[in-house]
């Protein structure tokens, strides 16, 4: 598997939760992995005690789209295939990587987005706000495209990498740093007919969660009410309009 599959876990201040991730690895599970610490200040990378492939590092806090397109070009530089990507918060479960890359790979796949509304899969505690927010999310994606999308912002996802070197996709582009790139890349996906799937996945929330209600809860998301939820819509709106390519 040498140069064929890589998983990219991106991590921001994630801390304990990061080690929880990487530890879910054993002995069969045979990919390589590479973490993006991504500004962290919580001094994450001590928590990598497993052995990974690869660890980057931005020096400041740069945004998911940024790390997400930063181990994108490293994939595309090393001559990778498939890249699946996953969030280092504890939230999902790494080994069902096998699952994304067995669509991509034996099925021949071009971009796989993990659902946490499929049979099989799991969603444990989410609170409530996200579960409509995601499902309703999900339901513009399908009537947009005319395509079944269950969830369409779930972090853990796959690419064949041969779709960057489509015309249509270009990852080159700042305003992609944030939260916006995962919505773009998804509308691209479907608008130009690249062939996509839906896998099973787990996303299991903490049971004490953080809230106005709860302080001292554990935190589960980095996302700003209003101001992050506007960047992850707002790609839509942008491509729609065309303001931006």
């Amino acid at each position: 598997m040498k140069n064929e599959f890589l998983i990219g876990v991106i991590s921001y201040n994630n801390g304990k939760n990061l080690y929880k991730t990487l530890k879910k690895i054993n002995k069969s599970f045979k990919y390589k992995v590479l973490v993006n610490i991504d500004g962290s200040t919580d001094g994450s990378e001590k928590y990598i005690t497993k052995k990974i492939h690869k660890v980057l590092f931005n020096k400041k806090n740069k945004g998911v789209g940024y790390s997400i397109i930063k181990i994108i070009n490293y994939a595309i530089k090393n001559k990778y295939k498939y890249l699946v990507i996953i969030p280092g918060n504890n939230k999902n479960n790494i080994i069902e990587s096998r699952r994304i890359f067995l669509k991509l790979q034996k099925e021949k796949y071009e971009y796989i987005q993990g659902s946490r509304y499929l049979k099989g899969s799991r969603h444990d505690n989410t609170p409530l706000f996200r579960l409509i927010m995601v499902k309703l999310h999900a339901l513009m994606f399908s009537y947009l495209f005319k395509v079944k999308c269950t969830d369409a912002l779930e972090g853990f996802r796959g690419y064949n990498l041969k779709i960057f070197k489509n015309k249509n996709i270009n990852i080159k582009q700042s305003w992609l740093y944030g939260y916006e790139f995962e919505t773009y890349l998804h509308y691209k996906i479907l608008k130009y007919k690249f062939k996509y799937g839906e896998v099973p996945v787990s996303k299991i929330y903490p049971k004490n969660k953080a809230s106005i209600f709860n302080p001292f809860g554990e935190k589960y998301s980095h996302i700003r009410p209003v101001i992050d939820w506007w960047n992850i819509i707002r790609p839509i709106l942008y491509l729609m309009l065309k303001i931006r390519k």
